[in-house]
């Protein structure tokens, strides 16, 4: 039954926020008894192919496509999204040159109260808020930098503009509650769960260019672990993002 569904999610028989229909009308059309379809109906809504919305109006809908994003390959969430098939945008909320924070100025090795200039966006897959991204960059490196463009990736951006080679990147993954700020532009209610990802990234040789913090939608986002095959594998641990559209 779960696998007769899958397929026809698969095959778009049954599209992206399409409602289902009640139990009984379900079990008729499927031929399974009610206990069999709630078994795979619970299955489904388990591995975040179908949502169930409680009242009058609501019911059994299917989810929409996820969008998996690697979190140890260092490109922007434009590319993640273009590659599966979604349409990509940014909302720039407002940018600023602002003194450096303890915090920030840690992960950029820079010194207490030096110029970092910040962009605040929020993220858009298909039209969608997806999240809400505050990035600060050094200054001193990137004169000019908010005098540009901000609507697409700012990795691409700054491999273009700056010559800027990605190396590596630490992410860090909280879970907190949704600000009245961010729950308006997230369209989520207060106090909501959302997965924060504090991420510091260095280029090729080693320096820090970028800290910085995203807020994503916690109904809209699956964190994958992967594990290398053996325990002695130099490939380390791979993690990767999937976001529910």
């Amino acid at each position: 039954m779960r696998d007769r569904i899958l397929d026809e999610i698969a095959s778009g028989q049954l599209a992206a926020g399409e409602r289902l229909g009640g139990e009984r009308d379900l079990a008729e059309h499927y031929a399974v008894s009610r206990t069999t379809l709630r078994a795979a109906l619970d299955a489904l809504e388990t591995i975040g192919a179908v949502r169930r919305a409680p009242g009058r109006t609501g019911g059994t809908f299917v989810a929409a496509r996820k969008v998996e994003r690697d979190l140890t390959s260092l490109a922007g969430l434009p590319a993640y999204l273009r590659r599966q098939g979604f349409s990509a945008d940014a909302r720039v909320l407002s940018t600023a040159t602002i003194e450096a924070d303890a915090e920030t100025a840690e992960a950029l090795a820079i010194p207490l109260g030096a110029l970092v200039l910040e962009i605040v966006r929020v993220r858009l897959a298909d039209g969608e808020p997806i999240s809400l991204e505050r990035a600060q960059f050094p200054a001193g490196r990137f004169a000019g930098l908010l005098d540009n463009s901000l609507g697409g990736s700012l990795y691409e951006l700054l491999q273009s503009e700056y010559a800027v080679k990605p190396g590596e990147a630490v992410e860090r993954i909280q879970i907190v509650g949704a600000g009245a700020k961010e729950s308006k532009i997230l369209e989520v209610r207060r106090s909501t769960p959302l997965v924060a990802i504090i991420r510091t990234a260095w280029d090729r040789d080693g320096k820090p260019f970028e800290h910085s913090h995203d807020l994503f939608r916690s109904d809209r986002v699956q964190i994958v672990v992967r594990t290398p095959a053996g325990a002695d594998s130099p490939a380390g641990i791979a993690s990767t993002i999937q976001v529910v559209g």
